[in-house]
């Protein structure tokens, strides 16, 4: 049997090294310019002034490369992410929550790619469940869930349509109950996804808000933003900018 040290072992080399390192992998012969203003952004230059636990950082580059769906750079940075802070069970957790937020015809390709560099890495699937709720009580305690992140005008919101009530049981019921992240984390993972869809800004406002009352705050989803603008671009990351203005107007009455 591998051990669990073995299984969940800590890299010597920072997030810089290990994706500096996977990405020339992949461009050094073919694309050296490309890879070197590439691995200089990306990973000296961002990585140096986002001042965040490289957990932090590795949890919200998986949510976006999801959203995004690149599942290409996905691979690249899951390995990384997993070296960097992220146990196996809270890079499974980012996967399934994703589910309900993009959708399964577009997050079932990472459950093979996810898979693979688990099993690669000698874990063994599945991994120890992570449910609290039951099919007889998800709807209940969706609705605790969905009171305690958004306050007690959510009260009954699952009466008043079908897609209601199925956010209440099913998102909130089925994942956000769920063990291996707290709810600074899920919403922050949530902030991610949604972001990086792009069009969905109603729904980016309602969970920036979310996040800042939770007490990740606007200088905390900046530089969430920041961390992921190599992957994401300037256009999404620039909305998401103010959008996270707007909540923390709304939530603290200040711009």
């Amino acid at each position: 049997m591998v051990k669990i040290a073995v299984l969940e072992r800590k890299s010597n080399m920072s997030i810089k090294k290990d994706a500096q390192n996977a990405h020339a992998n992949l461009l050094e012969k073919t694309d050296p310019e490309a890879l070197e203003r590439i691995n200089h952004f990306a990973f000296d230059e961002v990585q140096a002034d986002v001042d965040l636990p490289d957990r932090t950082k590795m949890l919200s580059t998986l949510a976006y490369l999801l959203g995004m769906q690149a599942v290409d750079e996905y691979k690249v940075m899951l390995p990384v992410a997993l070296d960097n802070g992220v146990s196996p069970v809270e890079a499974k957790e980012v996967l399934y929550q994703a589910v309900d937020y993009l959708g399964m015809g577009r997050v079932f390709p990472f459950f093979k790619a996810t898979n693979d560099i688990l099993l690669s890495r000698g874990v063994k699937l599945p991994l120890e469940g992570q449910a609290t709720t039951t099919m007889d009580n998800r709807l209940e305690k969706g609705e605790e869930t969905q009171i305690r992140l958004f306050g007690p005008q959510m009260k009954d919101f699952a009466k008043k349509g079908t897609i209601n009530k199925w956010l209440v049981d099913n998102c909130f019921g089925d994942y956000y109950t769920r063990k291996g992240l707290n709810d600074n984390d899920r919403e922050m993972v949530t902030f991610c996804y949604i972001a990086a869809q792009g069009g969905c800004e109603p729904q980016l406002l309602a969970h920036a808000q979310a996040n800042i009352k939770l007490g990740n705050d606007k200088e905390f989803l900046m530089k969430i933003v920041e961390q992921n603008v190599p992957f994401i671009g300037y256009p999404r990351s620039l909305n998401a900018v103010t959008i996270i203005n707007k909540a923390d107007e709304a939530v603290n009455g200040k711009n």
